[in-house]
């Protein structure tokens, strides 16, 4: 008969620990404070307005003619899109946007940087400097300037003229197209910018093997370029994306979203419900459904951005 030994897990190995997790002391907060005061100016100016805003667009506040405003619910948003107006300006806003950022300035400002790394200095030094002197003007008086160029008796038409071709009022015609080309003439200096940061990060011997193994210019662009500067092209086409998503002064300096409403982007159309038609709550709520617009283009290209594991 064979008895057993008691178990007395004496001979047992060991399993993992389950790591130590660190406490947090007084040193974390330490190191928070120095955040303390850019968080305060964020709230303070940031989501302080984006809430007294939201709480507008509820209501049916106006400027004139009215002693107290009221709460009217989902109101101004469903009065917005049972508007044609609104769907318009929707329309001609990504219309606007496509043309001048995504397709205009992404598109050459890469150009730009690509021909610029290959160039003289002296070129480089003209090229970058009539670009970034684009870009440095105020919108004011770059909307001026494009007005001037487009405008019936303006430079394109004078150019047109000499070369014996038809002209047109490219301002009354094609109003859209004459605010994107202004959008893209005066903000590719920064997408030319960042892409070439971008390009002179690349290591030269990459390129250089490419070229060896036979890769030509568009296979060299495509293949190598393009992927290796992916992450700079999304946060590109972010920044342009916003910044024309809200874009105003140059387009009210050029056509004030006429005629008829043919070049009245989102911005637009909330200036003239909110200050000229006095209705401040529906204006309010435009811009909301604009700050949507533009929070749904950044959740996009941040998903783009993500590392890939």
């Amino acid at each position: 008969m064979t008895t057993t030994a008691p178990h007395t897990g004496l001979g047992k190995t060991p399993g993992p620990t389950a790591p130590l997790r660190p406490r947090r002391g007084p040193g974390a907060l330490v190191r928070a404070l120095p955040l303390t005061p850019a968080v305060v100016l964020l709230l303070l100016f940031l989501a302080g307005p984006i809430a007294y805003c939201v709480s507008i667009a509820f209501t049916d506040l106006q400027l004139t003619g009215q002693a107290q405003d009221s709460f009217v619910g989902f109101e101004n948003f469903t009065r917005a899109f049972r508007d044609e107006a609104f769907r318009n300006a929707v329309w001609l806003t990504l219309v606007f946007t496509v043309l001048s950022s995504l397709i205009g300035q992404n598109t050459l400002g890469l150009a730009l940087a690509a021909l610029m790394r290959r160039a003289s200095k002296p070129v480089r030094t003209l090229t970058g400097g009539i670009v970034v002197t684009a870009w440095v003007l105020p919108e004011v008086v770059a909307g001026f300037l494009l007005y001037a160029f487009f405008r019936r008796e303006g430079t394109l038409n004078a150019i047109l003229d000499w070369l014996h071709l038809p002209s047109q009022n490219w301002l009354f015609t094609l109003p859209i197209l004459a605010v994107s080309f202004a959008n893209v003439w005066r903000g590719t200096a920064f997408s030319m910018l960042v892409y070439s940061a971008a390009l002179n990060e690349i290591p030269q011997e990459i390129t250089e093997a490419a070229e060896v193994d036979g890769a030509g210019g568009w296979r060299l662009m495509w293949h190598i370029t393009l992927p290796m500067i992916r992450r700079s092209i999304g946060t590109n086409l972010m920044l342009n994306t916003l910044q024309t998503l809200s874009v105003f002064g140059l387009i009210w300096v050029m056509t004030r979203g006429g005629p008829g409403g043919k070049s009245q982007t989102l911005p637009l159309f909330m200036y003239e419900q909110a200050f000229q038609n006095s209705l401040i709550g529906y204006g309010t709520a435009v811009a909301l459904l604009l700050l949507l617009v533009g929070s749904l283009f950044s959740l996009v290209y941040l998903r783009l951005l993500r590392t890939e594991v």
